[in-house]
Order: C-alpha cells, then sequence, then structure tokens
C-alpha cells in the first residue's frame, strides 16, 4: 500500500491533474469572445457610433493576439509567474472598463481603448502557461491536447454568461465586473498546479480511454449549454431554475478530475517504471545520428517518389535511409552539416520568419482568422440589424460552436493525419471552406441566416485554432513554441483591423446613413458624426453586412488556396513523421 503522502505527491505531479487544471483556466480565458455582449451595453452607456465600437473592437483583438511578450517570458519565468501577470493584467484591464462604464469615471475613448488591451491580453498568458505546460506533458497528443484546450476558450464565452445570468444582475455593466473578478480568481486559485510534469514519463495503456472521457465530458458539456440556452430563450425559466441549471454546469466542468483521481488511486497496481517512457538520455546516442540521416533523405528523395502509394513511398524511403546510413557507417559519405534547422525540427522565431510555410500559414490566417474574428466582434449589432433584441443568445451559441469546432478539429486533424499520414494544413483548408459557405449564405440573405452564420464561423474559426498550433509545434518544433503560436495569433487582429475597423464599419455606418435619409431623418445626418451626437445612428436588415460578409467569403477562399500550398510543400514531411510509424504498425 502507498502511504498516503505518497499517494498525494503523485497526485499533484500527475499530468492529468495539469491538463484538468488549464481546461478550467481557459474555460474563463476567452475573456474576448464576450464582446458581442458587452459591445452593446458600452455603445448604449457611453454614446458611442459603430465606429467608436468598431475601434474598441479592435484594442480588444490587439490585446488578445498579441501575446509575444508572455511567450518569451516562458523561457525566464515559472509558468506560475506567466499566468499570475495574466491575472492582474486581466483585473486592473477590465475593472478600469467597469469604472468607466458604471458612471464612476469619465474618461475619454482612448483609456478605453487601452483598459481593453491590457484587460484581454491577459488570456494571452493565460493561454500561454495552459498550451505550453500541456503540450510538453503530451507530446504524442498534441491534437486532442490542443483542440480540447482551445475548445474551452471558445466555450468560456457561453460559461461566462450563464454565470452572469444566474446573478440576475440589472445592469449590464455588471457582466464586466465579472469578467474582471472571475477568471482572475481561478487562475490565482490554479496557477502553482499547472507547470510541465516529465508528462512524458507517464504514459500509461489507459490514455486512450481518458482521452474518450474527456472528450464525452466535453460533448455532455455542449449539448447541456445549448439546452439551457434554448429553454431560456424559448420559455423562458425562473431565476431558481437558472440557479440550479447553473449548479450542475459547475458539476459537469468537475467531471474531469476523476481521470487524475482514478490515476492515482490504482497507482498501486503496477511500478511506475512499467508505464515510463524511456527518457531522453536514452536514446541521445542515436538521436542526433538519425535527425542528420532523416534531413538527407528528405534531399536525396527523388522527385516523384512523393507521389506514388504510401506503401511504396515508405519503402523507396526506408530503402534510401539504410544506404545513408549503411554508408555513413564506412565513412564513403560525409554527412552535410545544416545551415539551419529542417521542417520538423526546433526553430527559432527568427528562423521560422525565413520560411515560406510560416508566412503562408500567416496570410491565410488574417483571411480566414481575421474573417472569423469580424463576426464574432460585429455578432450583437448583426442580431439587432436582424430584429433580435437578446444578443446575448446568439453569442452564447458561437461560444458553443466555437468550442465544439476546437474540439473536433483537435480530434479530426489528429484522425487524418495518424490514419492517412496526409499533412494537419489539410484540416485547416476544409473549415475555411466552412468559413467561406457561411458567410456567402449570410451575404445572400437566405432565411435564418444569422443561425447558419453563427453555426458555420464558430465551427470553423474554432477548428482553425486547434488545428494551428498542433500544425506548428510539427513543423517548426517544441522549443519556441510559445513565441511561435504568440505571433501567429497576430493574423486574427490584423485581419479584424481591416475588415472590422475599416470594411465592416463603413459600409454600416454608410447603409444607416441611406436609410435615415430614406426616412426624411435628413437633420441627423447635418449634424455629423461626432463623438457625441453620433450615438443615434444604426441599420437595420441584412443589408447592413451583407456585402461585408461577401468580402470576407472571397477572402476566405483565397486562404483555402494559400493552406493547400502549405500541404503541398510539407507532404513529405508528414509522411516521414506519420506514414512510416503506420506501415510499420
Amino acid at each position: 500500500m502507498f502511504p498516503v503522502r505518497d499517494r498525494l505527491k503523485a497526485f499533484v505531479k500527475n499530468r492529468w491533474l495539469v491538463f484538468v487544471a488549464s481546461m478550467w483556466v481557459e474555460s474563463g480565458a476567452g475573456i474576448g469572445y464576450l464582446f458581442g455582449s458587452i459591445s452593446p451595453a458600452i455603445k448604449s452607456a457611453m454614446g458611442y457610433n459603430q465606429r467608436q465600437i468598431a475601434i474598441l473592437g479592435v484594442a480588444k483583438d490587439l490585446g488578445g493576439s498579441i501575446g509575444l511578450i508572455a511567450g518569451s517570458l516562458c523561457d525566464v519565468l515559472p509558468i506560475w509567474g506567466i499566468l499570475f501577470i495574466g491575472a492582474v493584467q486581466n483585473f486592473v484591464g477590465y475593472g478600469l472598463v467597469w469604472l468607466i462604464v458604471s458612471g464612476r469615471l469619465n474618461l475619454p475613448l482612448w483609456v478605453m481603448c487601452i483598459a481593453i488591451f491590457v484587460g484581454t491580453n491577459g488570456e494571452t498568458y493565460f493561454n500561454t502557461g495552459a498550451l505550453v505546460s500541456c503540450v510538453q506533458n503530451f507530446p504524442k497528443s498534441r491534437g486532442p491536447v490542443v483542440g480540447i484546450l482551445k475548445g474551452f476558450v471558445g466555450l468560456s464565452g457561453a460559461i461566462l454568461t450563464q454565470i452572469y445570468t444566474m446573478i440576475d444582475a440589472s445592469s449590464q455593466s455588471t457582466l464586466i465586473f465579472m469578467i474582471a473578478i472571475g477568471p482572475s480568481m481561478v487562475v490565482i486559485a490554479l496557477m502553482f498546479i499547472i507547470r510541465p510534469v516529465d508528462g512524458h514519463k507517464q504514459v500509461r495503456p489507459s490514455d486512450g480511454s481518458s482521452f474518450v472521457y474527456i472528450y464525452s465530458v466535453c460533448l455532455l458539456l455542449a449539448a447541456y449549454l445549448m439546452g439551457v440556452l434554448l429553454l431560456e430563450d424559448v420559455i423562458g425559466l425562473s431565476q431558481s431554475l437558472v440557479t440550479i441549471f447553473t449548479i450542475g454546469l459547475f458539476v459537469i466542468l468537475l467531471l474531469p478530475i476523476m481521470i487524475p483521481v482514478w490515476l492515482t488511486l490504482s497507482s498501486s497496481r503496477g511500478g511506475p517504471s512499467e508505464e515510463s517512457l524511456l527518457t531522453g538520455d536514452d536514446k541521445s546516442e542515436t538521436g542526433n545520428v538519425n535527425e542528420v540521416i532523416l534531413s538527407e533523405v528528405e534531399d536525396e528523395t527523388p522527385e516523384g517518389v512523393g507521389l506514388l502509394p504510401d506503401a511504396e513511398r515508405q519503402k523507396r524511403m526506408a530503402q534510401l535511409q539504410a544506404k545513408l546510413f549503411q554508408a555513413a557507417a564506412e565513412g564513403a559519405v560525409r554527412m552535410r552539416r545544416k545551415k539551419g534547422p529542417r521542417r520538423g525540427e526546433d526553430f527559432t522565431l527568427l528562423q521560422a520568419l525565413k520560411k515560406a510555410d510560416f508566412w503562408l500559414i500567416f496570410v491565410s490566417l488574417i483571411l480566414a482568422s481575421g474573417s472569423g474574428l469580424t463576426v464574432i466582434d460585429n455578432l450583437g449589432q448583426m442580431c439587432q440589424s436582424m430584429g433580435y433584441s437578446n444578443t446575448q443568445v446568439f453569442v452564447s451559441m458561437m461560444s458553443i460552436w466555437n468550442f465544439l469546432g476546437r474540439v473536433g478539429g483537435g480530434y479530426f486533424s489528429e484522425v487524418v493525419i495518424r490514419n492517412y499520414a496526409y499533412p494537419r494544413p489539410v484540416t485547416m483548408a476544409l473549415v475555411q471552406v466552412i468559413m467561406a459557405m457561411g458567410l456567402f449564405y449570410y451575404a445572400m440573405g437566405w432565411p435564418a441566416a444569422i443561425y447558419i452564420i453563427t453555426i458555420l464561423i464558430g465551427l470553423g474559426y474554432g477548428a482553425q485554432w486547434a488545428i494551428v498550433p498542433a500544425a506548428i509545434s510539427e513543423l517548426f518544433g517544441l522549443k519556441s513554441f510559445g513565441v511561435l503560436c504568440n505571433f501567429l495569433g497576430l493574423a486574427s487582429p490584423v485581419g479584424s483591423l481591416i475588415f472590422s475597423g475599416v470594411i465592416a464599419s463603413g459600409i454600416y455606418d454608410y447603409e444607416a446613413k441611406k436609410q435615415i435619409v430614406a426616412s426624411l431623418k435628413l437633420q441627423m445626418i447635418t449634424r455629423g458624426y461626432g463623438e457625441d451626437d453620433n450615438d443615434s445612428l444604426s441599420c437595420d436588415g441584412t443589408i447592413c453586412y451583407s456585402i461585408t460578409c461577401a468580402i470576407m467569403s472571397s477572402l476566405c477562399i483565397i486562404a483555402v488556396i494559400l493552406s493547400s500550398i502549405v500541404v503541398y510543400r510539407t507532404r513529405s514531411v508528414y509522411a516521414q513523421l506519420y506514414g512510416t510509424s503506420q506501415i510499420c504498425q
């Protein structure tokens, strides 16, 4: 029997406990996805027009995506330090926003922009700490781990909205106060648990079942939230029932803790050595030689081999690799020293910036992810223009489908590479097609357009951010994983700055002006577009955003083409990473 102290120590160092704690942190890390709920409150309380709201949205997007500092600090600070900085930024930033919106402070627009930037930037520290820890703890399950964690980021909007509904606050500014307090408290409570714990030494035969259990909880959580959301919207619920359903939500969120508890209690059935991977030292003698040989195989592979059937291609590459091994052993071939890392090896940010694949992924994300973020930021106004008063319902729906997209994207991309050895970016191209379809549907003004765009954009946008980090870790290594992912995160605000801050807001105000002229309210037009007197400018109908969606649909098609180029360029890398293992199995 294991002493209680030893069991407690094993529990604290269990990689599944780190994973579960990271899920809880990420459940409050998607603060930016609530902008669609808080922007109408800010607009009415502060008297802002749509262009000013778009400026705040861009500030929010920049804050949620500029994570280079967080990624760089991972090499200097412990993970708990990264998480603590994020908690402080979240509290200070959104605390100041609440003071301004609630009328306790009277500060200009630029201060509001800085406050939203600082508050939302805190989530980059949450994401960096959780992702870096879990990817290192689960090196052979990157797709599912990233997908699940990113899924909870997307679902956080629906979770926080449900908690806000339970509070039954009379003022919408209370939601901003809850955003400032809630996530910071959760992170501070869990920040010492989330860290690398040599997870590669904790591989168990039951890991597959554990992931199935986590996926089941994810689906249950999404279905539960969707059901509660529909009940609240269609038939309405009393406050006591809302409270009961929210307690049920917390119970579901706690279910994953059963995995580390069960693993700790069952640890006496077998020694640790039976379930540990080989350490890095055991493989160090052959690791460097294999790296060089694999690089040589990539260079020496004849043209046309990549077009052969999988079995034949792997046979040819194995023969070439064997010849290179023999030649190197006999001294007949001198292995070339590489000038820099190759795909699949560890890159620094500067080295990655010199690679065409990295920039193709970045530009593709600007076009597709920027389009998705534009819809998310403007969802509240899109709902109001379509005549829906309860915008929080659609914001929660977006969060739920965003969650399903991230969880499903991580799982589906893993199936594609494990079973077929296709490059992971092929799934990125597929979800970008889904986004283009949703945007085109809304642009055409077809029935139930707001529901269709909410579902398809939520799925597509969410799936991208489960696929991209896993692909980056495979193509550019884990050494600078945090910095590389946070740099790619800049793609969303860059796209949103153009699509939302310029195109969407400009078209919205132009159509609103046309509608005012048509209704013979010319006196409102002659007053101009000042900050203080333009709050009544509003647009009704699908025309407010249909042109914007048509433009973004075309841009998503261009993103599909760029992603397809990445697929073509990286097919040999994925054949080496996953194709050989499939043949051996």
